[in-house]
């Protein structure tokens, strides 16, 4: 416990020991403390090295650097808005439903030692997790845009993006907004995080436009093997993403962490037998993103369900995303170029509705709230999504183009051409003799 206190006190945050000395505020489970401070970390190596090797190994070798700084610069200015106001946006006090208070609490915290109602832990560990979903969620998007968005209208979109379409989102669904009062349920993310990055990194590559050369060989990953890696790191670090979305060191969290693993572990078996059929063998890149939509998938109900369900769930992602794959690349021609609306997206999507059947109690789920059905759950779940879709995507293509106002979206075709490591930061990944 005075661990957690000094460390707090360093990062100039009141202290759970302070919070019990000066306010009386008694944190009931030094446990959970620890278990959400471990879940921040693990979700923080989601994005810094997780996402950042399983993207980086997808790109060409030319732009591989690129992909790493853009999700670091992201990371690090969306942790810097979040306490700045992001925090209170989403998680403020509740008065119309749609938008938390804007008061900077976070940086005047003398409330953040009080217990997080219906938790035992602070409102400074309960802010550290959030923290962690506000970077990860704009993060996802780069995915949708390598090889040739401009490096500073990146971070200014991504910034903007995590106040004014992250944010408003979140205290919809888990700050007690308008649609958490209807009853759409939303474990960890599949609404709040997937459909929000899945569905706004498909308007930014509409707008893009494709890749010079897409489709063809061009394209290739450069190094599987970096996406291999990448996707294990995401694969431990969802653990803390789903499992810390219990917010104890409970049965709960064990629940929803093996729910996690089977959702991940059937879909990208499943992946992998598709690819047999249709391309002759299973591939290493095939693997990798089957689990990371049996991942996606089965988060907004992995605290809801039981092992069967996730298990179903990782069956419908490998199945579902994969067909979205091919339908957006081949059919509609549109280069979401590592696939984040077609797996992050789509799988969100998907596992939010799902939900609406799966947490019957005849299912082996959690039960439905007092008046809801399995009908009217369902009703909501996709009244959810597709509010929150069309909020992302009109909301996307408005800020996307007031940032281009100042930086231009795309770069030069000779700067795409050489590669933006090189011309946009001056460096190579790779250095041969």
């Amino acid at each position: 416990m005075r661990r957690v206190a000094t460390t707090l006190a360093l990062l100039g945050l009141p202290s759970v020991l302070s919070a019990q000395e000066q306010a009386g505020d008694v944190i009931a489970s030094g446990s959970d403390t620890a278990w959400i401070l471990t879940a921040s970390a693990l979700v923080l190596m989601m994005t810094l090295p997780g996402l950042g090797l399983f993207y980086g190994g997808l790109v060409r070798a030319k732009n591989f650097l690129s992909v790493l700084l853009q999700i670091g610069a992201v990371a690090s200015i969306a942790s810097v808005l979040w306490v700045a106001i992001g925090y209170t946006l989403a998680f403020g006090e509740v008065t119309n439903g749609f938008l938390g208070g804007l008061n900077a609490i976070m940086l005047a915290p003398e409330g953040l030692g009080a217990v997080r109602d219906g938790t035992a832990i602070s409102e400074s560990t309960f802010a550290l997790f959030q923290m962690t979903f506000a970077v990860i969620t704009p993060a996802l998007m780069i995915g949708a845009w390598p090889d040739r968005a401009r490096f500073g209208w990146v971070v200014g979109f991504c910034a903007l993006w995590g106040l004014v379409v992250y944010a408003p989102v979140a205290h919809w669904v888990w700050g007690g907004g308008w649609l958490a009062q209807r009853g759409v349920l939303d474990f960890a993310g599949g609404i709040v995080v997937h459909t929000t990055a899945g569905i706004s990194a498909f308007v930014i590559a509409i707008m893009l436009g494709r890749r010079a050369g897409f489709p063809g060989p061009a394209m290739l990953p450069h190094a599987p093997s970096l996406t291999m890696a990448g996707a294990a790191l995401l694969w431990v670090g969802w653990f803390g993403f789903n499992g810390g979305s219990a917010l104890a060191a409970s049965d709960g969290a064990t629940s929803a962490i093996i729910n996690t693993h089977l959702g991940a572990a059937v879909a990208s078996l499943v992946w992998l037998t598709v690819e047999k059929f249709a391309l002759g063998k299973p591939t290493s890149v095939g693997w990798a993103t089957g689990a990371i939509a049996g991942l996606a998938t089965v988060t907004p109900a992995a605290g809801f369900i039981n092992p069967a369900g996730a298990m179903l769930l990782g069956v419908l992602a490998a199945l579902v995303c994969y067909y979205a794959i091919q339908l957006v690349k081949q059919r509609f021609k549109v280069d979401d170029s590592l696939d984040v609306f077609a797996v992050h997206g789509v799988g969100g999507m998907l596992g939010s509705i799902m939900l609406g059947a799966l947490l019957s109690a005849d299912l082996g789920g959690s039960g439905y709230a007092e008046g809801m059905s399995m009908g009217s759950q369902f009703a909501e779940q996709a009244l959810g999504v597709a509010v929150v879709a069309l909020f992302s995507g009109v909301v996307t293509f408005v800020l996307a183009k007031l940032v281009g106002l100042v930086f231009p979206m795309r770069v030069s075709n000779d700067e795409e051409r050489e590669g933006l490591d090189i011309t946009s930061h001056g460096e190579r990944a790779w250095e041969f003799d």
